[in-house]
Formats: structure tokens, sequence, C-alpha cells
């Protein structure tokens, strides 16, 4: 029980620190709103599950070798992300209660988490110093353990921002410059996640 407390600790200050994922999280709760931001989470929740089934599989180091091979993954998500915050950067001021919502967030969350190589590479590392036994089961618990309070933090971020929206209603440029912002440094913190 000790272990599962230091990983909820551990974990807490992880979802704290700034990434990629925390600025997609906050530019989409900044633009669309909580439901948006709360689909985004979902997408990054999943692309975390997704490296986790890698890491407990064991082919965090199958995937490791062939890093170098999806690279081009990884740039394509950069470019889309640097794209999207240069186009909202760019975009007119509007009528927040006149967005409608965009159905893809929950597509890019997931596809920002799941190809970010350093997050696998770190979970490969980070969650085993939990797991005393090796066993399928306790892997299985820590990683779920681990997704639960990953989602739950980046909920939070998903409604601070959305909170913040309403103030950024009233100053609806630099809303949309927060924001386009907020989805370039999630592409930089993509292109910066090296091995």
């Amino acid at each position: 029980m000790d272990t599962l407390a230091a990983l909820i600790v551990a974990t807490s200050v992880l979802v704290i620190i700034p990434g990629p994922n925390m600025a997609l999280i906050v530019a989409n709760s900044l633009k669309h709103g909580f439901r948006m931001g709360a689909m985004t989470v979902l997408g990054t929740t999943v692309g975390v599950a997704l490296q986790l089934a890698l890491v407990i599989g064991g082919m965090a180091a199958l995937v490791e070798l062939a890093a170098e091979t999806l690279t081009w993954i990884r740039w394509a998500g950069v470019i889309y992300l640097v794209w999207l915050g240069v186009r909202t950067w760019r975009e007119p001021a509007a009528d927040l209660a006149q967005i409608e919502a965009a159905p893809q967030m929950f597509f890019r969350g997931c596809m920002l988490a799941a190809v970010n190589p350093k997050t696998l590479i770190f979970n490969a590392a980070f969650l085993p110093q939990f797991v005393s036994d090796g066993s399928a089961s306790q892997f299985a618990l820590v990683g779920t353990v681990f997704l639960g309070v990953i989602f739950l933090g980046d909920l939070l971020w998903a409604v601070f921002a959305s909170s913040a929206r309403k103030l950024l209603n009233q100053y609806s440029g630099w809303r949309n410059r927060i924001t386009g912002a907020f989805l370039t440094a999630a592409g930089i913190g993509l292109a910066l996640s090296r091995r």
C-alpha cells in the first residue's frame, strides 16, 4: 500500500510539470471549453495507455529500436500542432458561444501522447520501480493507478483553463493568441522530446 501511495504522489508531481500534453489540454479548453478539454484529456490518457500496454507487454525495447524509423510520425505531429498554433494565433476574435466543439480533440490528444518517445521510455523506466514481484497483475494495477492520477490531474488542468476561458472572453483577441501559443508550445515540446 505504501508503494501505491508513493506512486500517486510521484505521478501527481509529474502531472503538475508542464509538457506537450498539458499544453494541448489547456489550448483546447481555452478555445472550446471544458467538454472538449475533457475529450483531449481522454485522448492523452488513451495515448499514454497505449504506451503502457507496450511497456507492460515488454515491447518498449522493440519500440526503442524502431523509434528512429518512426520519427517521421512525431515530426508530422509537430508540424500539425505548430500549424494549428499559428492558425489559431492569427484567427480573428470570435464569440465563444458560437464556437462549435471540434470532434477531433480526442484524436489530437491521443496522437500527441502516443507518439512521444520521451514518455514511452520514461514510463518504461518509471513504472517498474513500483512493481515488487514483476507479475502482470501488479503491472496492471500500477498502470491503472498511474493512468487514473494522470487523468484526474489533467482534468484539473482542463477545469482551470476552461474557467480562465470566461475571463478571456472579455479579451477575445488575447484568447486566440494564448491558445495559439499553447498549441505551438505543445508542438515544440513534442519536437524537443528526444530519446
